[in-house]
């Protein structure tokens, strides 16, 4: 379990939500973007809801207690981004929900015989 500490405030977050979060984050604050940031909290904590307001101007420190990075899931950070562009800013949801849709079933090609004057021509088109 990794922590990020802002300020006075610890939240503890395992390691490979921490390191989608990291990247999320540190992409926004490199731009000098303020925003918000929001999560579940644990039975432990009260079972509530909690937020923290992000600006570039105050320290901000991840810890990780595994020693080797996570492999990215890119779905996961495109939908974590775009909670944080949001109005409400950045919501830590779990990796399951974004998981990545079904990959479209590609459509077979289709033939097409068009008449030009008087011969018959054969045009294969991809369906995109």
């Amino acid at each position: 379990m990794g922590s990020l500490t802002y300020d006075r405030v610890i939240v503890e977050i395992d390691d490979r939500t921490l390191a989608h979060l990291q990247l999320v984050i540190v992409q926004k604050l490199r731009r000098g973007e303020s925003f918000l940031l929001s999560w579940q909290d644990s039975a432990e904590a009260g079972s509530g809801r909690s937020s923290i307001w992000l600006n570039p101007a105050i320290p901000l420190y991840f810890k990780y207690s595994g020693g080797h990075a996570a492999t990215l899931n890119r779905q996961w950070i495109e939908d974590l981004s775009r909670s944080a562009n949001s109005a409400q800013g950045l919501v830590i949801i779990g990796e399951a929900a974004s998981l990545p849709e079904p990959p479209l079933t590609p459509r077979p090609k289709t033939t097409i015989t068009a008449r030009s004057s008087d011969r018959i021509e054969r045009v294969l088109v991809k369906s995109v």
